[in-house]
């Protein structure tokens, strides 16, 4: 009989098929974003927060609104940006080179591994000071905080990418006589580059942070000093407005990056591992 087939002595049983993972409704972020909306909006309006500390959502989206047809908002938010690009280019330029020319010389990882463990931690808000008496308020500070904190975001990473290095494939690429260029060009940057683009990614939103920052305390202009002067001036709802433009800001560039890694390294296994498991 066919219903016994399966059973007979000599054929294996078919094996079951692999269980697919359920996947992610579409429509949860949306249903985060419609609540946290709404509780910007319900809370201001029940008087658990006294006078106007807290305007409701509503009126924040007309202030913006109103803003977005200003030229200053935008003058201010260009500035905002350059701070951030410029800082951001450094700081993966001497992290990626600073990264690879450590990790491959092994004396030098030993001798500059307590300086890193030192220097990493210091925040870049406590340099504020130092860097006023020695840039001023201009945009070299910004410039300068953001490169001090994105530098150990992407040397880290590109220590641990280098550490990654299959043994294997470096013996063989000695092996052959490749050239240090050879090694760094075929076999260490292959590896490395997920490890690059996640440093890149974390820098960038710390710089995005320290550029506002910076902004705020020092007094360069953009974004930050706008804010600051809103919340001087008592003008809450144009403070929160452009806030709220920091925050759109902030998930554009984490997006934008995020995108931009699965666009590049779709080669990739780490990459495409992570794509198959959403």
């Amino acid at each position: 009989m066919k219903v016994l087939d399966a059973t007979r002595p000599g054929k294996a049983p078919a094996a079951p098929a692999p269980r697919r993972r359920a996947a992610r409704p579409r429509i949860a972020p949306l249903v985060g974003i419609v609540l946290a909306a709404l509780a910007a909006e319900i809370v201001p309006r029940t008087g658990l927060i006294a006078g106007d500390a807290l305007p409701p959502l509503s009126s924040v989206l007309a202030e913006l609104g109103r803003q977005a047809g200003d030229a200053a908002l935008w003058e201010a938010l260009g500035r905002t940006v350059r701070t951030w690009a410029v800082g951001l280019v450094v700081a993966v330029v001497a992290g990626v080179v600073a990264g690879v020319l450590i990790g491959l010389v092994p004396i030098l990882r030993a001798i500059t591994a307590s300086t890193v463990e030192f220097l990493r931690p210091i925040p870049s808000v406590a340099l504020i000071p130092a860097v006023i008496l020695v840039f001023g308020t201009g945009f070299e500070s910004g410039v300068v905080l953001i490169v001090y904190a994105g530098f150990w975001q992407v040397l880290v990473q590109v220590l641990y990418g280098v550490q990654d290095i299959d043994p294997v494939a470096h013996d063989t690429a000695r092996s052959y006589r490749f050239s240090v260029w050879g090694r760094v060009r075929y076999v260490i940057w292959p590896t490395a580059l997920p490890f690059v683009f996640t440093g890149i990614r974390l820098a960038a939103s710390v710089a995005l942070v320290l550029a506002i920052t910076g902004e705020l305390v020092i007094g360069t202009p953009g974004i930050g000093q706008l804010i600051s002067v809103a919340q001087s001036s008592g003008a809450t709802t144009e403070m929160f407005a452009l806030v709220l433009v920091t925050g759109v800001l902030g998930v554009l560039v984490n997006t934008g990056f995020r995108y931009a890694e699965r666009a590049l390294l779709g080669w990739h296994p780490s990459v495409r591992r992570s794509a198959g498991a959403r």
